[in-house]
């Protein structure tokens, strides 16, 4: 397969028209950004809809947008590049770095009075397994004893970028099996502690630099914040959008999420995809990280072990999710890796992820070939959008079979 090169306009009519048919459709996104990369540059920005159900904007091709956990990836690139520094192993117990994680115990159930049962995990957090989500966190919206605990107990929500939203149990004992959940936050919380900085502050230096990503931060400026693309919620699967202008990134947050606090663009987002096809180098030629390190993190890193289906929880923040149902997928540093090759056209062996509110990528770096899918959504996994994200991916393999 031949990439494309800077404005391949069959490529872009492609995504243009995928676009098109999303926000046309019943239902359907009220708008959304998607753009595509090479190794070498980006082959195009395309946008459709408007910025606001409420209003008329078009959506800007510039929009800034809350990428929740298309953050983790970003995360995972600061730890590999402390571990290729030699400042951190990887199997090293996290507590090495960060002691309270060691203070966590597991969860095994609720008493008669409600209150959480708890026990002393049998080994100790590693680096490694906070990487791969088998470290033993959840989330409250995938997991019914954190819904107890955030319903009966008080525990915030992770969307509150609070460090009492972190301090939950574990639900298993780590390394025991793969459950997504709050790991990558406290991934950053070891970035901090190793590096002696602020997460945000560590990524802007060491990634955001070098790869030319302006726009992407835990807490925006004004001008930034006056581009965010209107958070919609659909109450109900066969109801149609309501926009949530409430909703939006917290001000100057107590943590800097690793797991999902990022605001960024498409256009930023596609440097950051592009650096994983460039084997870890920027447009300039600087080595955000090593080959050899981009290699390693890409391959699956849980064994035999397979990732799951996420089971929603709480209708207002997720749906019942799977990519790709019935097909075995397994996790790298830190994407989820298809092991075999997906319908849209994606082969075997592709890193990919997705962000709460309906954000999705995939980084094909057999083909060279990236792309990123934006819009802000919620409960996560929306049939409309879902089906638009597919869509843009299936047209852009099409397009280059010719």
């Amino acid at each position: 397969m031949t990439a494309p090169v800077t404005g391949d306009a069959t490529i872009a009519a492609a995504v243009r028209a995928s676009l098109d048919r999303a926000v046309t459709a019943e239902p359907g996104v009220p708008g959304a950004v998607a753009g595509v990369t090479t190794d070498r540059e980006t082959v195009c920005v395309e946008t459709a809809g408007v910025r606001s159900i409420d209003g008329d904007e078009p959506m800007p091709a510039d929009a800034t947008f809350a990428i929740f956990s298309t953050t983790k990836a970003i995360t995972a690139t600061c730890l590999l590049q402390l571990h290729q520094d030699g400042a951190l192993d990887l199997q090293a117990p996290a507590k090495e770095y960060l002691p309270a994680i060691g203070e966590l115990q597991v969860i095994t159930g609720f008493d008669d009075g409600g209150q959480p049962i708890l026990r002393r995990p049998a080994s100790d957090v590693t680096v490694h397994q906070l990487l791969t989500h088998t470290a033993g966190f959840g989330y409250d919206f995938f997991d019914e004893t954190y819904a107890r605990l955030t319903a009966e107990h008080g525990v915030p929500s992770v969307v509150s970028a609070t460090m009492a939203s972190l301090t939950t149990p574990l639900l298993f004992d780590p390394g025991s099996r793969w459950q997504y959940g709050s790991n990558m936050d406290w991934a950053g919380l070891v970035v901090e502690a190793v590096t002696g900085r602020r997460l945000g502050e560590v990524m802007a230096e060491r990634i955001f630099a070098p790869l030319g990503m302006t726009d992407t931060s835990f807490d925006p400026d004004p001008a930034r914040r006056a581009r965010l693309a209107t958070m919609h919620q659909r109450r109900r699967p066969d109801a149609p959008l309501s926009a949530a202008p409430h909703v939006t990134p917290p001000a100057d947050p107590e943590v800097h999420m690793g797991g999902h606090g990022l605001v960024s663009t498409v256009g930023d987002y596609l440097k950051f995809i592009r650096m994983w096809l460039a084997d870890g180098a920027a447009d300039s030629g600087e080595q955000v990280l090593d080959p050899a390190t981009v290699a390693m993190a890409a391959q699956n890193q849980l064994g035999d072990l397979k990732i799951t289906a996420l089971r929603g929880v709480i209708p207002a923040l997720s749906n019942d999710a799977e990519f790709f149902p019935g097909m075995p997928k397994s996790w790298a540093y830190s994407f989820m890796v298809n092991d075999e090759p997906a319908p849209t056209g994606r082969p075997a062996g592709a890193l990919a992820w997705a962000g709460l509110a309906n954000l999705f990528y995939w980084i094909d770096r057999e083909n060279r070939i990236g792309g990123y899918w934006a819009s802000q959504i919620l409960p996560f996994a929306d049939a409309a959008a879902v089906t638009g994200y597919l869509d843009f991916e299936t047209a852009v393999y099409q397009a280059l079979a010719g």
